[in-house]
C-alpha cells in the first residue's frame, strides 16, 4: 500500500541484458549515523531509483528515487515532530516490507527516535510483551483488524499513546490513540530531512530476539554496530550501484535490515519488495534480481521442487547430474582446487540445456545469492553451484549487527561461513564455543544487566552459544552448545545436521530431532501433504485416515527414505524412531519463532506423550 500515491510513478522496463557493473558506495567516513547515511545517498544520487514496489491500484511494478524517498521521509518527520515525542523515545513499527517501513524508519533516526520492528505475522502476546519492555511511545501497524489482534494484549500498557494505521478504516474509531495516517501526516513536508545530530554510538534500535528458549531479549545496537557491519561486509562482497536484490525476509530481522536495506543505500544498489512471501517464486521471475540474501529454507524448497521434477524422467536425471558434477569441477578449478579437464567443454552444452532452465525460474540474472539465519545443506549449496550459481554462506548474529563472516566469490567454501568481517575478532573458548569481539558487537541487553554480563566472557569476548573451528581467517561451525543431544551412549548429536538432511526428502516439510538421554535418535516430523497423498496411494494407503500416518507399512517406508538421505552421517546419528503429522508448526501455534526456527522446549512440551510412546519399546517407529 502507498501511503501518499506514487511520486512520478514509472512502468518499470526490465533490464534483459546484464549491464556494464559500477561501483558508488558512500564512503565508510562520510556517515557516522544511519539516518546520515540516507541523507549522503539522497545528496549523492537523487535521481537514481532506489526502490521498485507493486502497485495493486495500477497494477504494475513501480519505481522510486531517493529523491522521492527523501519527500517521503520528509513528510513522515513533520508527522512525528508534531508529538511531542523526544529524543530517544522507542517508536515501533509493524508494517510488511516496503517503501513504509523504511520512510517510517528513517524519518524516526533523524529525529533521534530509537526504532522497534516488530513481526507482522508475531503473536499479540509476543508483540505486547515487545512494545512494553521497550516502553514504546507510538506504533504503526498496516490496518484496523492488526491493531485490533494487539488491543486486548496491551490493555494494561499506559506508555503507547499513538498508534498509526496505513488503511483508513472504514468506521470511526473511538480509542483517541489510533490515527489514519491520511490524516496524520501534514499537507506539506519538512522543508529539509531533519539530522539527529547523533552520536555514532548512540543507540539506534531494539531488536528483538526470537525467543527459542524464552521471552524475547531485547539487542541494543548502536549506529556504529550496524554501520560498521555494512561496510565490512562490503569489503568481502562486491555490490554494484546497477544490482537489483529483492527484498523478503521480515524487516524486523537484521539479516534482512542490514543485508538487503542499508547495504544497498550504502552502495546505492536498487531493491525489490516482494507483494508476499507465497507470490516469491513469481516475483523473482517478474523483478529478475541480480543477487539474493535469503535463508537456507528458500534454496531447499527450489532444490526438493526440482529434484521432484526429475524423478519423471531418467535422462532428465542423467543430464541433471553431468551438469552439476562438471559445473561444480569448474568451481572448484576457480577455486584453485581441481585441474582442468576435457569434461568441461560439455558445459556450453550442459548450461544451455540444464543450468538455464532452472535458473530461469529464480529469474535469470542471479550473479550471487547469500544464505545465512541458519545452516545449509552442503548438497543444496554444492547443486546451485553446479549449475553456475554462486551460493556464499555468512553466519552471524542479531547481537552482531548480524554479521560475523560470509564467503567470497574468489574463496567460497560451501563447507564453511567464510571469512570473518575486517576488524572483527574471533576465537574459540571452552567446548570450541566461537567468542566474537568488534564494532558490530551489541551495546547489551535492554533493562538486562545479568543477561548482558551472562553473554559476555571475564574479558568481554561475546559468547554465541555456537561450536566452531578456525582455518587462518576461515570459520566453520560444528554445532551448538546449548543444543547438543547428548545420547544414553555418551554420543554427541547437533540435530540442526540432521534436521538439514531430512528435510531434503520430498516427504518431510519440517523436522525436529529429539532423543536426549535416550539409546537412538527419534524425529518429529511434518509431512507435506501433496508428497503424503501420493506416497500414500503408492503403498494402499489412504491418505485421508489419521490411522495411515502410523501404518507399519508407512513406517517402513519412511525410515528407509530417512536412513537413505543420513547415509553419510555415523550409525549413532540415524534417526530409528518418528512420529509424523501434517499440521504445520507455525508462529501462531506459537511452535516456531518469527524468523523461523523451532522452539524445541514449547516443542517437546507440546509433543512430550508423542516421543515418550516413540521409546515405549512397542515398535521401533512409533
Amino acid at each position: 500500500m502507498c501511503t501518499l500515491g506514487w511520486p512520478r510513478c514509472r512502468r518499470w522496463s526490465l533490464l534483459m541484458t546484464q549491464p556494464q557493473m559500477t561501483l558508488d558506495p558512500i564512503p565508510s567516513t562520510a556517515a557516522s549515523t544511519l539516518d546520515g547515511l540516507f541523507r549522503c545517498r539522497v545528496l549523492s544520487t537523487p535521481d537514481a531509483v532506489a526502490y521498485h514496489q507493486y502497485d495493486r491500484d495500477a497494477k504494475a511494478w513501480c519505481t522510486l528515487t531517493w529523491a522521492d524517498m527523501s519527500e517521503r521521509v520528509r513528510h513522515w518527520q513533520a508527522a512525528l515532530e508534531a508529538t511531542g515525542l523526544v529524543r530517544g523515545d522507542r517508536v515501533a513499527v509493524a508494517l510488511p516490507n516496503g517503501v513504509d517501513w523504511i520512510s517510517f524508519e528513517q524519518a524516526a533516526l533523524g529525529l533521534g527516535l530509537v526504532v522497534v520492528p516488530l513481526y507482522v505475522d508475531d503473536r499479540p502476546a509476543n508483540s505486547a510483551h515487545i512494545l512494553a519492555d521497550s516502553g514504546s511511545r507510538l506504533l504503526v501497524l498496516p490496518d484496523l483488524p492488526a491493531w485490533q489482534s494487539l488491543a486486548n494484549a496491551l490493555s494494561d500498557f499506559d506508555d503507547l499513546v499513538w498508534v498509526v494505521l496505513l488503511q483508513t478504516p472504514e468506521r470511526p474509531v473511538t480509542d483517541p490513540r489510533v490515527h489514519s495516517v491520511e490524516h496524520w501526516l501534514p499537507a506539506e513536508p519538512r522543508a529539509t530531512l531533519a539530522a539527529s545530530a547523533a552520536k555514532t554510538d548512540a543507540l539506534a534500535t531494539l531488536v528483538y530476539t526470537s525467543g527459542t528458549t524464552g521471552r524475547p531479549k531485547g539487542v541494543m545496537l548502536s549506529h556504529a554496530n550496524i554501520l560498521s557491519n555494512v561496510y565490512g561486509v562490503l569489503d568481502l562482497v562486491d555490490v554494484y550501484q546497477e544490482d537489483l536484490l529483492l527484498s523478503f525476509l521480515p524487516m524486523a530481522h537484521m539479516l534482512e535490515r542490514t543485508g538487503d536495506y542499508y547495504l544497498t543505500m550504502a552502495a546505492g544498489a536498487q531493491l525489490a519488495f516482494v507483494r508476499t512471501v507465497q507470490m516469491l517464486a513469481k516475483d523473482m521471475e517478474e523483478v529478475r534480481p541480480t543477487a539474493l540474501i535469503s535463508v537456507p529454507r528458500v534454496y531447499e524448497t527450489v532444490y526438493q521442487r526440482v529434484h521432484r521434477q526429475l524423478s519423471e524422467s531418467a535422462v532428465r536425471r542423467a543430464l541433471f547430474s553431468l551438469a552439476v558434477s562438471v559445473g561444480w569441477r569448474r568451481h572448484q578449478r576457480s577455486q584453485g582446487k581441481a585441474r582442468w579437464r576435457p569434461s568441461e567443454l560439455l558445459w556450453p552444452i550442459l548450461e544451455r540445456l540444464v543450468a538455464d532452465k532452472i535458473l530461469a525460474a529464480m529469474g535469470g540474472r542471479l550473479r550471487l545469492v547469500v544464505s545465512g539465519g541458519a545452516a545449509l545443506e552442503s548438497h543444496v549449496a554444492r547443486t546451485f553451484v553446479g549449475l553456475g550459481l554462486p551460493v556464499l554462506q555468512g553466519y552471524g548474529l542479531t547481537e552482531t549487527s548480524p554479521v560475523i563472516a560470509v564467503n567470497r566469490l574468489e574463496s567460497n567454501d560451501i563447507q564453511g561461513v567464510g571469512t570473518v568481517l575486517p576488524g572483527t575478532e574471533v576465537r574459540l573458548g571452552d567446548k570450541d564455543e566461537i567468542l566474537v569481539k568488534g564494532p558490530g558487537v551489541m551495546l547489551g541487553y535492554w533493562h538486562q544487566p545479568d543477561e548482558t554480563a551472562a553473554a559476555f566472557s571475564d574479558d568481554g569476548w561475546l559468547r554465541t552459544g555456537d561450536q566452531g573451528r578456525l582455518e587462518g581467517s576461515q570459520l566453520y561451525i560444528t554445532g551448538r552448545i546449548k543444543e547438543l543431544i547428548v545420547l544414553s551412549n555418551g554420543e554427541n548429536v547437533p540435530p540442526e545436521e540432521v534436521e538439514m538432511a531430512l528435510r531434503l526428502d520430498p516427504l518431510v516439510e519440517q523436522a525436529m530431532v529429539v532423543g536426549n538421554g535416550r539409546p537412538v535418535l527419534g524425529a518429529l516430523l511434518v509431512l507435506d501433504k501433496e508428497v503424503w497423498t501420493e506416497t500414500a496411494g503408492d503403498l494402499g494407503l489412504n491418505p485421508e485416515a489419521p490411522e495411515s500416518l502410523h501404518s507399519p507399512v508407512f513406517k517402513r517406508h519412511l525410515l528407509g527414505c530417512l536412513t537413505a538421505r543420513l547415509e553419510e552421517f555415523p550409525r549413532f546419528a540415524k534417526v530409528q524412531r518418528v512420529h509424523c503429522t501434517l499440521s504445520p508448526w507455525s508462529i501462531e501455534s506459537g511452535l516456531m519463532t518469527p524468523t523461523l526456527k523451532l522452539k524445541r522446549k514449547r516443542l517437546h512440551e507440546r509433543f512430550a506423550k508423542e516421543i515418550d510412546a516413540m521409546y515405549n519399546g512397542s515398535s521401533r517407529s512409533s
